[in-house]
């Protein structure tokens, strides 16, 4: 078949050592080609020659193509040839040529099969020009030379487009609609008084959509007018208990409709309301209560236990009982008055707990937000729209949950929310209420890919337009396997309850780069720095920072997170590809320095879970006598598997380098996890 050659030459001042160590390794070709999105080395090939690699080409926009290229020839520093099956007579070169004073001549040849360029963009000219770019982002790698986002502050100009795409994003969403001119007046006069918090929210929600459901939970339904109205009477009942403009009133509830009116009727007053894990211990609840010395306590009954080290003068209202003679929610509510309120002349924060993976949880002060902005910023890479029937099975006092309830807001959204979640359940509601939308973190949508085929079968999700996900990573192959099964609904957001969110990845970022954390939205950036906060060139891991106008506003104990300019470190390290896609390589704490490399376990874990008969796993560093740090794997296999830690090192070494490798691996019964699927490091070492 006849072929054409495409021929490109550039000087680099670069020795051909130095460019080998990038260009002979195609896993690192996304950082640097926009039109390859990822390239992994399939196991059990060697590094070198015949090597080959899983890759996703994009070009010019399509959907991705998977492909497998192999290495041909690999000659170091001298010469590299790929092939591909699909390209029968194509091949890439490579060759690199000493030019004297640590110069070198980079000569790529591309052949094409002439059928391949039929009809598509792939021309000899633009050919030339993506090749040119890709080596111009090595030389800026090799060189230091930084081109990725700077910490800069948005010029006006920025500012004016930012408001542009914000009313173009509201508007698309339906959240900028007409209505009834009387609706309309009582709904921005709520807003105007009480202010795009979420009070606000819901009284602009109650005045403009009176009778449409707001939330569904075991209990039943309740309109936006019943919880506007039922929570003037609860802010009249807590005022009771000295609830006020500066106080606190710690909250400790799983999803359900006495959360949102708590939260509601704490804000009515001007009071910060403190969102409590509900998977917290009781020394960290005495821990949390003591640092935050709250009004009140608002609490289910079920977490009665955890309170025997609490005050006796703190009071504890139930928000979720059967038993008599408590006093409880909806009791106050059916005694207090329906006094009308005036806004507070300070709106009440939210304080949104840390992880607390490795010991007590911080609590952080979320900021109100300014205005319609915040919600724009999701709502640009997320197509919610007005009237969602959104099932949120992340927990509410999380970061995310806490969005998708202030998502929901302007969109008059219906939230249907489960005390407990049940992966059956789950989709025994989605089915029944046919909702839109799932708002989950991805232990949760693991849990539901892992129900047997016949059992998904039973249920009608067709239904679903958008599944949400954020709180953890997605492991690749799962990401893949999900949009297999439901479809290219899965939309992962990326964030911290420091930072809000700083990118979004929508499913055509997931089909071509299953890893990825995808790209900031609409008034959002990032900035890929280093130790002194400049920013790092194209390719090159360093610290995520993010700019945008949710940056909570500090740690209840005074500090905050580092800034540079207007970026918030958010203790993530991470690199930019070539397509602008963020990539997260994992926790600052988390990297280990193994023999002198630096090493994280995210891409151990995703291998882990990638093989067969594991069900979970978790990589972390440990010290070493002889190499300073060493990984340990903990391992959990799925009922009636059989793997061996001599197994498990041959499967990591077939894919990365050997300071990835654990040499400790331990076969556990579970690996713990907190609501949001994160990994609780100080349970999983005492299993040890």
């Amino acid at each position: 078949m006849p072929t054409e050659l495409v021929e490109v030459e550039l000087t680099l001042d670069h020795t051909p050592e130095q460019v080998w160590e990038v260009l002979s390794e195609p896993a690192l070709y996304p950082r640097f080609v926009r039109e390859i999105a990822s390239a992994d080395r399939a196991g059990g090939t060697p590094v070198g020659r015949g090597a080959r690699y899983r890759v996703r080409f994009c070009v010019a926009g399509r959907a991705p193509v998977p492909d497998e290229i192999e290495i041909l020839v690999h000659r170091p520093a001298e010469h590299l040839v790929l092939v591909g099956p699909r390209w029968a007579g194509g091949h890439l070169s490579i060759r690199l040529t000493p030019q004297g004073r640590g110069r070198s001549l980079v000569q790529v040849v591309v052949s094409l099969p002439e059928g391949v360029t039929a009809g598509t963009v792939l021309t000899a000219p633009w050919l030339r020009k993506r090749i040119r770019k890709a080596i111009a982002r090595v030389e800026h790698h090799l060189s230091g030379r930084p081109i990725t986002v700077s910490p800069t502050r948005i010029d006006q100009a920025a500012r004016r487009q930012s408001v542009f795409s914000v009313t173009r994003t509201l508007v698309r969403a339906g959240v900028l609609v007409p209505g009834r001119p009387d609706r309309v007046a009582r709904q921005l006069g709520a807003l105007a008084r009480w202010g795009p918090t979420i009070v606000g929210g819901y009284r602009a929600a109650a005045a403009r959509k009176p009778g449409a459901v707001a939330v569904i939970d075991e209990r039943g339904t309740l309109t936006f007018a019943e919880i506007d109205a039922r929570t003037t009477r609860l802010a009249n009942g807590l005022a009771e208990y000295g609830v006020r403009t500066g106080r606190r009133v710690a909250v400790m509830c799983r999803n359900h409709a006495g959360l949102v009116e708590a939260t509601i009727a704490c804000g009515k007053l001007g009071a910060d309301v403190l969102m409590l894990n509900t998977g917290i211990s009781a020394d960290q609840v005495a821990d949390l209560i003591e640092a935050h010395r709250p009004i009140a306590l608002l609490a289910d009954d079920e977490f009665a236990p955890l309170f025997h080290n609490l005050p006796a003068t703190l009071p504890w209202i139930s928000t979720w009982s059967a038993a008599p003679g408590e006093v409880t929610v909806d009791g106050l509510i059916e005694d207090a008055p329906d006094t009308p309120l005036r806004a507070p002349s300070t709106a009440g924060k939210i304080i949104v707990m840390t992880s607390g993976t490795t010991g007590t949880p911080k609590g952080a002060r979320r900021r109100n937000p300014q205005g319609l902005g915040a919600a724009a910023s999701v709502l640009s890479r997320i197509p919610l729209r007005n009237g969602e029937r959104m099932l949120v099975a992340a927990p509410l006092f999380h970061t995310w949950g806490l969005a998708a309830l202030q998502l929901g807001m302007p969109l008059h959204a219906t939230l249907a929310l489960h005390r407990r979640f049940d992966a059956e359940a789950t989709l025994a509601a989605i089915a029944e209420l046919k909702c839109t939308t799932l708002i989950a973190v991805p232990v949760m949508l693991q849990r539901i890919l892992a129900l047997p085929e016949r059992v998904r079968a039973r249920y009608d999700v067709s239904s679903l337009r958008v599944v949400a996900s954020s709180g953890s990573a997605l492991p690749g192959p799962f990401v893949t396997e999900f949009m297999d099964t439901f479809g290219d609904i899965l939309y992962n957001l990326y964030g911290s309850t420091e930072v809000s969110w700083a990118s979004i990845a929508d499913p055509a970022d997931l089909r071509a780069a299953p890893t990825t954390a995808g790209r900031c939205p609409v008034g959002t950036k990032v900035g890929i720095l280093d130790a002194d906060g400049d920013p790092l060139p194209p390719g090159v891991v360093g610290r995520i920072c993010v700019g945008n106008e949710m940056l909570f506003e500090g740690y209840t104990n005074g500090t905050r997170n580092e800034m540079h300019d207007d970026l918030m470190v958010t203790g993530d390290r991470g690199y930019l590809d070539a397509d602008g896609r963020l990539f997260v390589s994992g926790r600052d704490d988390d990297m280990i320095v193994s023999g002198g490399e630096n090493v994280f376990p995210r891409p151990v874990e995703e291998l882990l879970l990638n093989l067969d008969g594991v069900q979970d796993a978790a990589v972390v560093g440990v010290p070493d006598h002889e190499y300073g740090q060493r990984f340990a794997a903990y391992v959990a296999l799925k009922p009636g598997a059989r793997l061996g830690a001599t197994a498990v090192q041959e499967y990591i070494h077939d894919h990365l380098e050997r300071f990835s490798v654990p040499r400790d691996v331990f076969f556990v019964r579970k690996v713990p996890r907190n609501a949001t699927g994160k990994v609780v490091k100080r349970l999983l070492v005492d299993q040890d």
